[in-house]
């Protein structure tokens, strides 16, 4: 007990989270007196994954259309649209930055990098700095339930659900949360006199024929793997080859030479990262299940808990405090092996469970104390953390009712599913 506490300490006081996970399974495999050599045939499991291979490569050609422009693009595209409407420049905001994060996967990564760049803009088209600060976080918090999200492949290999699944079923999901964040700052902006272009037919066409490449891919990739016509990791190595075709020979904003092997760098460190933190996570979850946590928590849920209703409320605060203390990749190789036996026992589909899962990460990245979109926020923008915490409030309310409805009402994960399945376009 005394060196759990003094991991908590440490990770409190800064200690990265991959060493305090491996230093806690460590202590209890010690404890237990089990062997730790039970963690390398997990790691094995995962070295002999087709998803391990398309990880790194939906990554980096994410990380190519970040680079090589696909934001400036997909602006100009939301621009032409929608900025005529009012409130138009908060739903450009949001459908970029929502856009822009499944790129990198990351969301702490779309505050720290395009922001700043936005927030001036709607400060200056007289939206309240209030809203523009809470309405550019809590942007930059949504969009991993659309493609080429590495958590929803993540989460795909560890619940042993087709990849492709969890897109169709989270695209509903995905939307519906970036309607309720758009249409609340759309309104602020239009009750402040927010400025508004006016809609030109010619620049609307010359924008979505520029963008339409960018647009294209994720119905590309998902079409060529729900047909059968690639296989996962084909379809992550043509990712790669579209991006560096269209970035580097079509719209040419990436030197093949000159910026290519920066990006692969960059890249490169983010995923060297995530396979740490993947790797001492195996770790502690191999001891979670040596130890039958997973089986206890069951018989506790099942001991406790009577209605299904009743689970998947107790299922969304918990996974909100998950997703408030750890990053997700570490909440789903740890959380998911706990919840999945649970939820089958009543009855919880699997995507609709997928999408309740990665639904509440987002928003737990959002509550107060220690969501972690919070203080990159407070960090980047240099504001008081209570000042952020009070700008992004309403738009976490209308998240959290977003993510009830998305809970009970499992239609929207798996109704897009059901009709492509009954129409022939999808296997069961």
């Amino acid at each position: 007990m005394p060196s759990v506490v003094m991991i908590v300490g440490a990770t409190a006081c800064g200690m990265p989270i991959f060493a305090a996970m491996g230093g806690a399974a460590l202590l209890f495999f010690w404890g237990d007196g089990t062997p730790a050599n039970a963690v390398p045939g997990e790691a094995y499991r995962l070295t002999t994954s087709p998803m391990l291979a398309a990880i790194p490569l939906f990554a980096l050609g994410g990380y190519l259309l970040a680079e090589g422009g696909a934001s400036r693009r997909l602006t100009r595209l939301f621009t032409a649209l929608f900025a005529w409407m009012p409130g138009g420049l908060a739903i450009v905001t949001t459908l970029v930055l929502a856009f822009f994060t499944p790129l990198t996967g990351a969301s702490g990564v779309t505050i720290l990098s395009m922001c700043c760049v936005l927030l001036p803009v709607l400060v200056g088209a007289r939206y309240a700095e209030s809203t523009s600060i809470g309405l550019v976080t809590v942007s930059g918090s949504i969009g991993l339930l659309f493609f080429p999200s590495l958590p929803v492949f993540l989460y795909a290999f560890y619940a042993n659900v087709p990849f492709e699944r969890l897109f169709v079923g989270g695209l509903l999901p995905g939307i519906l949360l970036v309607v309720v964040v758009a249409g609340w700052a759309a309104v602020q902006g239009w009750r402040h006199g927010a400025v508004r272009t006016r809609f030109e037919s010619r620049e609307a066409a010359s924008a979505v024929w520029e963008a339409k490449w960018d647009v294209a891919l994720p119905a590309i990739v998902l079409g060529g793997v729900i047909a059968g016509i690639v296989t996962l990791v084909e379809a992550a190595a043509f990712t790669v080859l579209y991006a560096l075709t269209f970035e580097c020979f079509v719209h040419r904003t990436l030197g093949l030479s000159r910026d290519v092997p920066r990006v692969v760098v960059e890249c490169g460190t983010l995923i060297g990262g995530f396979m740490i933190i993947l790797g001492v996570a195996l770790g502690f979850t191999n001891y979670l299940v040596i130890a039958e946590i997973p089986t206890r928590a069951l018989e506790w849920s099942q001991a406790h808990i009577e209605s299904p209703l009743v689970f998947l409320l107790a299922l969304n605060v918990f996974l909100i405090v998950v997703g408030a203390l750890m990053d997700i990749y570490s909440a789903i190789v740890i959380v998911v092996p706990l919840v999945l036996p649970m939820a089958n026992a009543f009855g919880v589909d699997p995507v609709h469970l997928a999408v309740i899962f990665l639904a509440n990460m987002e928003l737990g990245y959002l509550m107060p104390p220690m969501g972690e979109n919070l203080f990159l926020s407070s960090y980047r923008f240099k504001q008081p953390l209570i000042r952020i915490y009070r700008s992004t409030l309403p738009y976490t309310a209308l998240l959290l009712v977003a993510v009830l409805l998305i809970t009970y009402v499992p239609w929207l994960s798996l109704g897009l599913l059901a009709a492509l399945e009954r129409h022939g376009y999808l296997a069961r």
